[in-house]
């Protein structure tokens, strides 16, 4: 083998898991729209955010061309949308059988894992980008600052990466789409209080001060909000990174094991 050629072939070696991925996660984004789920799902998500934007969050009332109580309202949206659409990523292919029919394919489990994550983030980031209208509105109402709403956009996918990385693992775990969804939910919730003050109150009444401020550092809610200030920090992405990676691996983890039972 000449060295042309063995650059060709390793060229290609390379190439084949991105487009094994590419190949998963198209297969998948398209499954998501044969059914009206996806579009009930959507419905759900831009009626809710705007009226808890628009009403609960007094728009109006504030007098300001600003989108911050629409992106207020993601974090407890997503707590409840997001375990929705990871629920059925693992505990579908599980309890349906197809599991054993996609482990046969030609892919290795990290390919097919971020085949189907990158899917589901790819529909959440679908159903955000279904909100840019808002972005049009208060752009045509006033003047405000666009760089923080690209911001916020930014967090506002990233943080719905985060939710989707953790709903996916757990749904790998369990056959039962019900209990995914619960218990991606309660992990979501604990991630996302661990930074209120009550939380903190109460390991401050027994825990040392190391503790207490890493137990502030993991919550969503924190690296969101300084995110939705405008000031996109380095170390508010190497969390959510971070913790993507984690409950990925994690995922990838339970799925072998399903293809080791």
């Amino acid at each position: 083998m000449t060295y042309s050629e063995r650059s060709q072939r390793l060229t290609a070696l390379r190439r084949r898991p991105m487009r094994n991925i590419r190949v998963i996660a198209a297969r998948e984004l398209k499954s998501y729209f044969a059914t009206p789920v996806a579009y009930v799902f959507i419905v759900i998500f831009l009626a809710f955010s705007g009226a808890l934007a628009f009403y609960v969050g007094g728009f109006f009332d504030s007098g300001q061309a600003s989108l911050t109580s629409f992106f207020f309202y993601h974090t407890w949206l997503y707590l409840l949308l997001i375990p929705a659409i990871s629920m059925r990523l693992w505990a579908e292919e599980r309890k349906t059988g197809t599991i054993e029919l996609l482990m046969t394919l030609p892919v290795s489990t990290t390919e097919a894992v971020m085949g189907k994550y990158l899917a589901a983030w790819a529909f959440a980031g679908i159903s955000l980008g279904l909100t840019f209208p808002m972005w049009v509105t208060v752009n045509v109402l006033g003047d405000p600052d666009n760089g923080v709403i690209l911001a916020s956009y930014i967090g506002s996918l990233v943080l719905a990466g985060a939710f989707l990385a953790i709903g996916s693992c757990i749904s790998a775990l369990t056959k039962n789409q019900v209990v995914a969804f619960i218990l991606a939910a309660a992990a979501c919730f604990l991630f996302t209080m661990s930074g209120l003050e009550l939380v903190l109150n109460f390991f401050r009444l027994w825990a040392p001060d190391v503790l207490v401020d890493t137990v502030a550092s993991m919550s969503f809610l924190t690296h969101f909000k300084a995110i939705t200030k405008g000031v996109i920090d380095a170390r508010d992405l190497v969390f959510f990174a971070s913790l993507i990676g984690v409950f990925m691996f994690g995922n990838i983890v339970a799925v072998d094991r399903m293809k080791g039972a």
